[in-house]
C-alpha cells in the first residue's frame, strides 16, 4: 500500500470534528495511536477488518510534503509510527519519504500534455493538485512496492476505459470510473494497482488531469499492470469529492459507522470493482 499526504488509518473515528481538528489540523491534539490500536483490535474481534498476520505483511510506502497546508505534516509521521506497530519487520517493508519545499498534493515531473493552469504549485499547491515538483512519486511507490521495474512507456490514453460504477451503488461514489488495460494484459494475467484520488481531484472538479498525469499510466504499460481508478464525488455532506475517510457515506443512518472496515459501503464497493475485473473473460 502507498499513503500519500495522508494521516493514521481510522483517525476521525467516525466524527468530522476530529476530522478537521485532529487529522487535517492538530488543533485538537495528535492522533492517539494507541486509542486507534484499541479500535483495530476490537474490529478483529468481531471480524470486521484482515487478520493480524497479513496486515504485518505489507509492504508499505509513505510519502508527505513538509510544506503541507493541509495535512499537518506531523500526520503523515503518525501514520509511518502506526504502520511500524503493524509491520513485521518495518526497516525492510516500509519507507517513508519526506519532501522538503513541497505542499499538499501529488507530485508529477514536468508533462507537456498538462497545460501550467492544470498544475498545481510545488510548494503551494492548488490547481489540479498535480504538482509541479520535477519528481514522480508515482515511480518512487511503485518501484518500492514491487521491486524493480521496467522504465516508464509511453502509455497509449485510448487504453483509458471508463466504467459505470452505478451498479456499486454506494454513496459518494461517482457516475463513472476509469481502468487502464494495457495491450498485454488484455488475456489477463497481470498485477493492479488501485489508485484512489485525494479530496478535489474528482472527474467534476479537475476532469480525468489525474486518471491521465498521475505517472502511473506510464509505468503500468511498461510492467503488465492494470490501473483501476474509482472516482468519488461532491455532494453537501462531502463538498471536496473525497473518499470516505471520516464516515460521511454512513452515519447518517448509522450511529457508529463501519467506513473504515471491510463492511464500510465505499471499501464494498471498490472489492466489487476488483472482483468484476478479475472476473473479466480473457479474450
Amino acid at each position: 500500500m502507498a499513503a500519500l499526504a495522508a494521516g493514521p488509518w481510522s483517525c476521525a473515528q467516525g466524527g468530522l470534528g476530529r476530522a478537521l481538528g485532529q487529522c487535517m489540523t492538530t488543533r485538537r491534539g495528535d492522533p492517539d495511536l494507541d486509542e486507534l490500536a484499541i479500535r483495530l483490535r476490537d474490529y478483529r474481534a468481531r471480524e470486521l477488518v484482515g487478520e493480524e498476520e497479513d496486515l504485518a505483511a505489507l509492504r508499505a510506502f509513505v510519502w508527505y510534503g513538509e510544506e503541507d497546508g493541509v495535512i499537518d505534516p506531523s500526520l503523515g509521521q503518525a501514520l509511518a509510527e502506526q504502520l511500524e506497530d503493524w509491520l513485521a519487520e518495518p526497516d525492510i517493508q516500509l519507507k517513508v519519504v519526506r519532501s522538503s519545499g513541497v505542499g499538499h498534493g501529488w507530485p508529477v515531473e514536468a508533462d507537456e500534455r498538462l497545460s501550467p493552469s492544470q498544475l498545481g504549485e510545488c510548494r503551494d499547491g492548488g490547481g489540479t493538485h498535480l504538482l509541479a515538483c520535477g519528481f514522480d512519486i508515482a515511480g518512487e511507490a511503485l518501484s518500492w512496492l514491487h521491486g524493480e521495474l521496467k522504465p516508464p512507456a509511453e502509455d497509449d490514453a485510448a487504453r483509458l476505459i471508463p466504467f459505470d460504477q452505478t451498479p456499486f451503488d454506494a454513496r459518494g461514489l461517482g457516475d463513472i470510473g476509469y481502468v487502464l488495460i494495457p495491450e498485454a494484459c488484455e488475456s489477463g494475467g497481470c498485477g493492479l494497482t488501485v489508485a484512489l484520488h485525494g479530496c478535489g481531484m474528482t472527474l467534476e472538479q479537475i476532469d480525468n488531469a489525474f486518471v491521465r498525469h498521475s505517472g502511473l499510466n506510464e509505468w503500468a504499460a511498461a510492467n503488465r499492470r492494470v490501473v483501476l481508478y474509482p472516482q468519488a464525488t461532491t455532494s453537501l455532506a462531502n463538498p471536496q469529492g473525497c473518499w470516505d475517510w471520516w464516515g460521511f457515506a454512513e452515519s447518517t443512518w448509522q450511529l457508529d459507522p463501519l467506513h473504515d472496515t471491510r463492511e464500510g459501503v465505499q471499501v464494498r464497493a471498490l472489492m466489487a470493482m476488483i472482483d468484476r475485473l478479475e472476473a473479466r473473460p480473457e479474450r
